[in-house]
């Protein structure tokens, strides 16, 4: 298992102060994925001690895979809801709404004591669901919140409903903020990792 530290020697390399650790499939082998997603948090912190790094995890369905990453001390975990209760079963196929929260219950308990943040992505529909969904996720002590606009990657995809305006956008991140969310990255092109660096910064990690 090479990958983590040659992914560790470049963070190194290029003097990164923030790192996202990300993958784009992790479901082939959850238990395996998981312990390269954790000996790669490990040597990043061996290597540059200095750096801040964020974990993104999809292993919703196992809590064995997510004790193992958070073993790794990361200093910001990252779970994205993706979108609202009515759409579960059409954009997740087979998630459930219930099951991310009790995951971020759940990860918040186990990081508490040494984890600073966690934080959580999400792309949604109607304004209501969305203000819904995330006072939900202010419940679960989530630190930091990304709000984006879903754009078709292919016809294959599901099909675009509306665009947000970047009026609504500024809506829902004021909204938002109301909660009690310590930092709202909100705007038509945000994704989980967008402004990563300065989403620490903003919440204590420096």
């Amino acid at each position: 298992m090479d990958e983590p530290r040659r992914v560790a020697e470049a963070v190194a390399t290029l003097k990164l102060k923030h790192a996202v650790v990300t993958s784009v499939n992790r479901d082939d082998d959850n238990i395996g994925a998981a312990e390269v997603f954790a000996e790669t948090i490990r040597q990043i912190r061996e290597l540059t001690p200095i750096a801040r790094w964020k974990c993104s995890s999809r292993f919703s369905r196992s809590r064995r895979c997510t004790e193992i990453v958070i073993d790794a001390k990361p200093e910001i975990l990252n779970h994205n809801t993706e979108t609202v209760p009515r759409l579960y079963r059409a954009v997740r196929s087979g998630a459930r709404y219930q099951r991310t929260l009790d995951l971020l219950a759940n990860v918040k308990s186990l990081l508490r004591g040494w984890c600073q943040r966690l934080r959580n992505g999400r792309i949604g529909e109607e304004t209501d669901e969305l203000l819904e969904v995330f006072r939900d996720l202010a419940k679960q002590k989530v630190d930091i919140l990304t709000i984006g606009q879903y754009l078709r990657p292919s016809k294959d995809h599901l099909p675009m409903t509306r665009y947000y305006s970047p009026d609504e956008f500024r809506f829902l991140k004021q909204e938002a903020l109301t909660m009690g969310f310590r930092h709202v990255e909100s705007g038509p092109l945000v994704r989980s990792s967008y402004h990563a660096h300065e989403q620490a910064a903003s919440t204590g990690l420096r």
